[in-house]
């Protein structure tokens, strides 16, 4: 593909072009706005804050997710024939496959193996984030399945020019999922667990939803994990300072050190995120003594919260479950969201009220060979995903007379 001064290509055909931004600075705040789904207010579609210009600037502006760290920015601007902006995919220049949580090692190993080079691929996701959103964006006002589709094919277009191996769409809605399978390609589901506020005006509600002795363990553990003396805070919007973020930040770091080697966000991420979009987060605070002791950050859309990153430098028991689950569950329905994330993976969210959720992401491999034996693969995986499903939705704690 041809590069312009500041990385900016094009493809193009008779109706519209695809332009390659280096930067989510190749768009305004006011354009990025304008896709379905990118800023709260929108009554006719739900607002996600992690595809918001907010989120997404501030980790390019932080050096989170750059060139130097492996995500370079590809974003793809879809014009018509008078330069008129019609939709954009975040997407992302990758060297590695680190900070996805869709993972593909396999993929990549088995084809340098046999001679092929995996990276760079295009990977088209919010860094570091395992949450559900939308991947195809549309301007509002615009023919979505139009629009859509063009973006599909600017994907596909997109990879073939710059030569890479592979175009990757991950964690992405059902509705883009559609779209890009009928792009060619190659559909690939996973799994989460996740709230569902049914119309809960307390959390009492909630508990009477649950069998008997799953209710009185639950109680039992949220008393447990508050037994040493410990208080929590919910921050959100001007409450949360700089030494709130400074306090999150150790918690993040002694944990992500441990758990992950390389946590992938910085000091300076926080600061831009509070400055941008405070509102939109909420901060879970544990204190004991006097100080913070733990936490958990989470994001807030029109109809859910979205948990991600959680520290700690003291261990207590059940305080994890406290900080990340409960407080979640008791935020939503104060809220009236209908949904809670919870993050990737973790079954342990089963006894806590969360229930098994299939994700969804696509793939374009474009080397037949590859592409053959990953298909074959993604086969025999969505089944086994969809048989486990199954299994957990059998062991959920809510009573068995309010399924019936």
């Amino acid at each position: 593909m041809d590069q312009g001064d500041e990385g900016d290509g094009r493809t193009a055909n008779a109706d519209y072009s695809i332009r390659v931004a280096a930067g989510i600075g190749a768009f305004t705040p006011e354009e990025w706005n304008s896709f379905a789904g990118t800023a709260r207010g929108d009554a006719e579609t739900n607002y996600n804050p992690l595809v918001s210009f907010a989120f997404l600037s501030a980790l390019e502006d932080s050096g989170c997710a750059v060139r130097r760290t492996g995500w370079q920015g590809h974003h793809l601007r879809l014009e018509d024939g008078q330069g008129r902006l019609l939709g954009a995919v975040p997407c992302y220049l990758k060297s590695h496959s680190q900070g996805e949580y869709v993972f593909d090692h396999g993929w990549s190993d088995a084809f340098e193996r046999a001679g092929g080079r995996y990276y760079p691929k295009l990977q088209s996701a919010v860094p570091f984030s395992p949450v559900t959103g939308p991947r195809l964006l549309v301007t509002k006002g615009e023919d979505s399945a139009t629009v859509k589709a063009g973006l599909a094919a600017g994907l596909k277009a997109v990879t073939q020019k710059l030569g890479v191996s592979s175009a990757h769409v991950t964690f992405a809605q059902e509705s883009d999922v559609e779209v890009l399978e009928a792009a060619g390609f190659l559909h690939r589901t996973d799994q989460q667990f996740h709230f569902f506020n049914e119309g809960f005006s307390t959390y009492d509600d909630f508990l009477a939803t649950l069998a008997s002795r799953k209710r009185k363990a639950m109680k039992k553990e949220r008393r447990e994990a508050l037994a040493d003396g410990i208080s929590i805070d919910r921050l959100t919007g001007k409450d949360i300072t700089e030494k709130a973020w400074d306090d999150f930040y150790a918690f993040y770091m002694d944990t992500g050190s441990r758990k992950w080697g390389r946590p992938y966000l910085n000091r300076q991420f926080f600061s831009l995120i509070g400055e941008r979009m405070a509102d939109d987060i909420l901060l879970v605070m544990a204190r004991r003594n006097g100080r913070y002791i733990a936490g958990a950050i989470n994001f807030i859309g029109s109809d859910a919260l979205y948990g991600r990153n959680w520290g700690c430098i003291e261990d207590h028991p059940f305080l994890h479950f406290e900080v990340c689950y409960h407080q979640a569950i008791d935020f939503a329905i104060e809220r009236k969201l209908k949904v809670v994330e919870a993050g990737a993976q973790g079954e342990h969210k089963l006894a806590r009220g969360y229930r098994p959720v299939t994700m969804h992401s696509a793939h374009y491999i474009a080397h037949p060979g590859l592409r053959n034996a990953v298909a074959d693969y993604l086969r025999r995986e969505r089944h086994e995903v969809e048989r486990m499903s199954e299994y957990l939705e059998g062991h959920t704690p809510f009573r068995k007379d309010l399924e019936e």
